[in-house]
């Protein structure tokens, strides 16, 4: 690599940016349906795995079963459906060596600065290597930005009143420190989601006590750690057969519970207290500690396999307050309703800090695109920026489902371009067009971030769909053109 005022030049068909699940993912896709391009994916860290490589706090594991957030061409062939992040990280790691994606990984390789040139008709992408400030500049045709949704480098967690005061440890699980002693200790986790929940069952057997401190309930669902529909097709089938009707039955039984809790909030919410109630002891106040103020699903629901999180509750190893912090104290957290909450390590297991296109914000022949005016088309591209897809999947049910299914689209649109020998498409927004927020989803890193993101518009192919069975009708059976690309042959500059 030469230095930045020298830089090197090297060109691709596709840039990938990120080697986590969704960019490995691309990876495995372009080298079976389109092997005579060229790709290369960047990744800023020195392993790939993205979230499964970065998360090293007790327990971690994935909330959707691996029958579904898996790869449909790669058979999950674990027992657990729902996997620690060690096994999801292995089974990234195996299916990138099985469709030859490592030697298309530069590690420790950040991607500062993205600029499409109108002239040339590509993707000028500046890279820098490790923390030098020496860069090589790529010529991508295509950029797909498989970089997620949050930041790396810094976790979500507000300032509480008087947090200086607190004599022990204040970690964020997204930070955890390799090597934390904390047995015999009085831990606090501060959150409800699906970290919190992970945290308290798995730290539960060597603390002293362990304390979930919620502001606001979220809903927890008990599922089982090893799916019997696949555990009764193994017997009877070959394994990719048991893996292709599992993950069938299991994508239709996500869509089913998520229609049901859309259709009959009461209803449902009534089912998952019940589930609630059975699994913790007689007099356990459930109304207050798992009776959140919106509908099933208005969030993410929380799956605990095996009821894990109400296993630590009843043992009485763990337990859970709903109320609010007045202040931290040397010695714990002071809580409005007038108890005090001894702790030796607080956990701030209060969310994510969005960051849209990871941090990477494209330029237009050197001028700064602005995020909040794009829109999507069918999800996975933006109005005015030519040649740029992204990965956004889904919030609903399993994320790498809607990921699957927008590599097998992207890979038939560039086979579709090079057919008609295009070398650029670009999305053309109605400028009047009504628009609405990307992501009609009530998380707070969510709620925190709309105004960063791109838009949606109101009506097919500007919407954001969360429906497997009609998307999947779209992306891998439906053209691939629309009245609303633009499609640009070689330019004279290019040629």
């Amino acid at each position: 690599m030469q230095s930045q005022d020298s830089p090197e030049t090297t060109s691709v068909d596709v840039l990938i940016i990120g080697a986590g699940i969704s960019g490995i993912g691309m990876g495995c896709h372009l080298f079976r349906q389109c092997p005579d391009l060229d790709y290369t994916i960047v990744e800023a860290r020195g392993d790939l795995g993205g979230t499964w490589d970065l998360f090293k706090y007790p327990g971690i594991r994935s909330d959707s079963d691996l029958f579904t957030f898996g790869y449909d061409f790669k058979p999950w062939k674990d027992k657990k459906a729902i996997a620690d992040g060690p096994s999801i990280k292995a089974y990234i790691d195996q299916t990138a060596r099985e469709n030859f994606v490592y030697s298309k990984i530069r590690f420790n390789q950040k991607v500062v600065d993205t600029n499409w040139n109108s002239h040339k008709q590509c993707w000028e992408v500046t890279i820098q290597k490790g923390e030098s400030t020496e860069t090589v500049v790529v010529e991508a045709r295509w950029i797909f930005n498989a970089s997620g949704y949050y930041r790396y480098d810094k976790g979500y967690a507000p300032h509480f009143p008087n947090q200086e005061a607190f004599k022990g440890q204040i970690i964020h699980p997204q930070h955890w420190p390799e090597g934390l002693e904390y047995s015999n200790k009085k831990v606090v986790v501060i959150g409800s989601g699906a970290t919190a929940v992970t945290l308290i069952p798995a730290m539960a057997k060597q603390t002293a006590h362990i304390t979930m401190l919620q502001r606001t309930p979220s809903y927890v669902l008990p599922v089982p750690s090893e799916d019997p529909i696949a555990k009764f097709l193994r017997r009877w089938l070959s394994e990719n057969m048991a893996f292709s009707l599992a993950r069938r039955f299991n994508i239709a039984k996500q869509r089913w519970v998520y229609a049901f809790c859309q259709r009959f909030p009461d209803r449902s919410r009534k089912i998952i207290r019940k589930f609630n109630k059975k699994m913790l002891p007689e007099d356990f106040p459930v109304d207050v500690h798992f009776n959140p103020p919106y509908n099933p699903w208005e969030q993410r629901l929380c799956a605990v396999p095996d009821g894990d999180l109400f296993k630590a509750l009843s043992s009485g190893k763990a337990s859970i307050e709903t109320d609010h912090i007045e202040s931290f104290t040397e010695t714990g957290i002071q809580l409005q309703s007038g108890k005090h909450l001894d702790a030796d390590i607080i956990i701030t297991a209060t969310g994510l800090n969005v960051l849209p296109l990871g941090g990477i914000l494209p330029k237009i022949d050197g001028k700064p695109v602005s995020l909040p005016d794009c829109v999507t088309f069918k999800g996975m591209l933006l109005s005015g920026i030519p040649n740029f897809a992204i990965a956004v999947g889904y919030t609903s049910s399993s994320w790498t489902l809607k990921i699957g299914l927008l590599c097998e689209h992207f890979t038939r649109l560039q086979r579709y371009m090079q057919k008609h020998e295009y070398v650029a498409c670009t999305p053309q927004a109605d400028p009047a067009m009504a628009t609405e927020p990307l992501l009609n989803f009530g998380a707070g890193y969510i709620q925190r971030s709309l105004d960063q993101l791109p838009r949606q518009g109101t009506a097919f192919p500007w919407t954001m769909s969360w429906n497997y069975a009609s998307d999947r009708k779209i992306f891998r059976n439906g053209s691939v053109n629309h009245p609303a690309l633009q499609f640009d042959k070689a330019t004279q500059e290019r040629v």
